[in-house]
């Protein structure tokens, strides 16, 4: 789940993305401050909005909001408040991690693309990347699947050229840090680092 509040452009109000990608058409379903967005084909939830959310949420600075138990467990009263449901069966696993990079071969479609199989702790995820100073060994900062990059671009499972890409291998200037070179190549973390723990910017 990605949630965003932009008072200064939009009102005060919460926008919550359950879906990579919105569905080809939506129905909506309002229930007092709570509206759902719903996939119209097979009627799940998509989103949804809540209006007056800083009677709920309490004052926020404009952006993307941290989805953690506590944000999770407000929207739920919120939900309550305005008479409706909802599972709030959230994965609330960083999104951002560190990933041990385990192997690399040469894309069979694309000379300047690479398939690498990549160790985020929990599983292996399959990564097609294209940064030129990627190498098996190496540590690496990987944004997985439903990651809100700082550009506003979601991360999601892909076909590049033809093979699957869960994932992306980021960059310093894609993850938007300080001093960030402006060559091309991945962000290769030193020192002691755990398959699968959090990256923290």
């Amino acid at each position: 789940m990605n949630v965003f509040y932009n008072r200064a452009g939009v009102g005060d109000v919460l926008l919550a993305q359950l879906v990579p990608a919105a569905p080809a058409e939506i129905r909506t379903e309002t229930h007092g401050d709570v509206t759902l967005i719903l996939d119209a084909e097979i009627g799940e939830a998509a989103g949804f909005n809540l209006f007056g959310a800083s009677e709920y949420i309490g004052p926020r600075e404009d952006g993307r909001l941290e989805t953690d138990e506590a944000l999770v467990s407000t929207l739920r009263e919120a939900f309550e408040q305005n008479g409706t449901s909802f599972d709030f069966d959230i994965d609330l696993s960083p999104k951002f991690v560190v990933g041990f990079v385990k192997t690399k071969e040469k894309h069979p479609n694309a000379d300047k693309l690479s398939i690498c199989q990549v160790d985020v702790g929990d599983r292996t995820l399959q990564i097609v990347c294209g940064a030129p100073n990627v190498a098996e060994g190496q540590h690496v900062v990987v944004a997985k699947p439903g990651a809100v990059m700082p550009s506003g671009m979601i991360i999601k499972d892909a076909e590049l050229r033809g093979v699957p890409s869960s994932g992306m291998i980021c960059s310093a200037k894609e993850l938007d840090l300080p001093d960030a070179p402006k060559e091309k190549g991945i962000l290769v973390l030193e020192g002691e680092q755990s398959p699968g723990a959090a990256f923290q910017f």
